[in-house]
């Protein structure tokens, strides 16, 4: 069991360095380029990913210098509601106001074809009635 172990450990920590490293933005890679980083993992079995995990990584302290599993507890992203949403809000109005223009376009289009079609069906019978 300890022989495994032994073999097991290391390439779990290799594994997750590696993943780790492919998953970092280039810009938070410290030190070296990303790419050195992975060979370095990947070459240098228990060195190498212990040196990604200690130095390789820009990493951010919590705001406020608490936990990170408490500050993400504690921070939730602030999502507003379309509804409370100013802008979203703003934005229907100026749709809104599109649209009715369209719409009172479009009716007055109608309007004047309804009344076109109307002028000639009365024209009509009266040269009907002239022939």
């Amino acid at each position: 069991m300890l022989r495994v172990l032994m073999y097991l450990v290391p390439l779990a920590l290799t594994v997750y360095a590696f993943i780790d490293c492919l998953n970092t933005p280039e810009d938070e890679a410290k030190h070296l380029p990303k790419i050195a980083w992975v060979f370095i993992i990947l070459l240098f079995w228990i060195v190498g990913p212990i040196a990604w995990l200690a130095a390789g990584k820009l990493r951010h302290a919590p705001a406020g210098g608490r936990t990170p599993s408490e500050w993400h507890r504690n921070h939730r992203a602030e999502y507003v509601a379309p509804d409370d949403n100013p802008e979203f809000l703003k934005s229907l109005s100026e749709e809104n106001k599109k649209d009715e223009s369209l719409l009172k376009s479009w009716e007055a289009d109608l309007r004047r074809r309804e009344e076109e079609l109307k002028r000639q069906e009365r024209e009509k019978p009266e040269k009907d009635g002239e022939e």
